[in-house]
């Protein structure tokens, strides 16, 4: 690992503890007068995927990707597929703000997400199309091959590369999730549509990567491997665990939209909860 790579590796590692910290700050300052009971759970989920997120691009096992392309399929799932899902389970946006001084969080921030200029913004940002798109163009682009191999041979577009992954995954779990503040927080039939649409550039890509007979990313041919794995077989096996995971997530995610939308179950803990309002930091 390069000097570059390892500041960034810090950089990150320590944006994380701060992200966690400021997180159990405002979840043990909103406990007290929660009326919720899946808190626990959803602090935990949250935690976790911090800990993904860590692992996919802090972490020892980190620089395994510029050895194997398995190793990087591992870090775009857990990035795309994994981490952002628990990351809005955790309600990060609402305890954040608790954990922020008087006047810049809870009081301050309902106001602003009521400007006509913000709602606008964020049903742009948050519509199903712009986030397939989103997750589309980040899924597709990156594995261009001069755009892989760029990414291999720049820390700083390596870097690039992994917080595209991220917020690529995030903006696609926020119509599914909906986590606060989203105005309409039921689940829809179109986003069992949403989720299946969502398989298909995974199943292309992947499906090239199986059954290809020729090597589609020739960096890895001259790169130190630390497996006896061939280069092509490395490349079948990434395609091949890209192909099983998504379906396996997204057709989880289906079916417990689909289990809610039959029981007529309505979330209440992605809605404005009543603490929000009565909360005074």
């Amino acid at each position: 690992m390069t000097q570059s790579a390892e500041r960034q590796s810090e950089c990150m590692t320590l944006g994380l503890i701060v992200i966690a910290w400021l997180y159990a700050r405002g979840w043990l300052r909103v406990r007290p007068t929660s009326v919720e009971t899946d808190a626990g759970w959803r602090a935990a989920a949250f935690l976790f995927g911090l800990l993904l997120i860590w692992i996919a691009t802090a972490s020892p096992l980190a620089s395994g990707d510029a050895h194997l392309l398995t190793a990087h399929m591992v870090q775009h799932l857990l990035l795309m597929s994994v981490a952002p899902p628990l990351v809005w389970l955790g309600e990060p946006v609402r305890l954040l703000l608790y954990a922020l001084p008087r006047r810049l969080g809870a009081p301050a921030v309902p106001t602003l997400c009521q400007r006509t200029s913000m709602q606008r913004l964020g049903g742009l940002l948050g519509h199903p199309v712009v986030c397939w798109l989103a997750s589309t163009a980040a899924l597709v682009g990156w594995h261009v091959p001069p755009a892989l191999t760029l990414g291999m041979q720049s820390p700083t577009w390596h870097g690039i590369e992994q917080a595209s992954f991220l917020a690529a995954g995030l903006l696609f779990w926020w119509p599914v999730i909906q986590p606060w503040p989203t105005t309409s927080p039921e689940p829809q039939w179109s986003t069992v549509l949403y989720l299946f649409l969502a398989t298909l550039p995974c199943d292309i890509l992947s499906g090239f990567l199986v059954f290809s007979e020729r090597v589609a990313y020739p960096v890895y041919l001259s790169a130190h491997r630390h497996s006896s794995l061939s280069v092509l077989d490395d490349q079948q096996y990434a395609g091949a665990l890209m192909w099983t995971a998504v379906t396996i997530i997204y057709l989880v995610a289906g079916v417990i939209v689909t289990t809610r939308l039959l029981s007529g179950h309505k979330s209440c803990s992605t809605g404005r909860p009543p603490e929000f309002q009565r909360l005074s930091l």
